[in-house]
């Protein structure tokens, strides 16, 4: 057996152990849905700046921001309660709860948004780095407080 093999089986023993722990599988599940909220946030941002001037994309900014950002929220949690964590819990609760951890997010993405914008402008560039720093504050606070009934 080869040096390599021998090296790659405790990673590939991690791997599985990993990959067999229900938080790891969540964590996982919850990027997926995070992606596509991702690329709804996405599509609709670029949809509803389309049609506007420079001028008006960058009054509108933190609006459109704003509704692409709950939009992509509103999915996310649709798929996250059937899917990642699989809840039977009181659905307008959990959605409650959801929403909240998301305008959160939100001013935590529009705060990130505004630090940022003097060295990478109001356009995707913004866009991408406070959604990626909203991210980290939907997952903690969704898997310890919405969904703490599921785990």
């Amino acid at each position: 057996m080869s040096a390599a093999a021998d090296q790659s089986r405790p990673v590939a023993a991690l791997l599985e152990r990993l990959a067999n722990r229900r938080g790891v599988r969540q964590f996982v599940k919850f990027g997926i849905v995070g992606l596509s909220g991702f690329v709804v946030n996405l599509l609709i941002f670029t949809a509803l700046q389309h049609p506007l001037s420079l001028h008006g994309r960058i009054a509108w900014y933190y609006v459109i921001y704003s509704i692409a950002f709950l939009c992509g929220g509103v999915s996310n949690y649709v798929l996250n309660r059937i899917w990642t964590f699989r809840s039977n819990g009181h659905a307008f609760r959990e959605g409650i709860s959801f929403l909240s951890v998301s305008a959160a997010a939100l001013v935590v993405a529009l705060i990130v948004g505004h630090l940022v914008a003097p060295s990478v402008g109001n356009g995707h560039r913004n866009w991408l780095i406070s959604t990626v720093a909203a991210m980290v504050v939907n997952f903690l606070v969704n898997k310890y407080w919405t969904f703490r009934s599921v785990l």
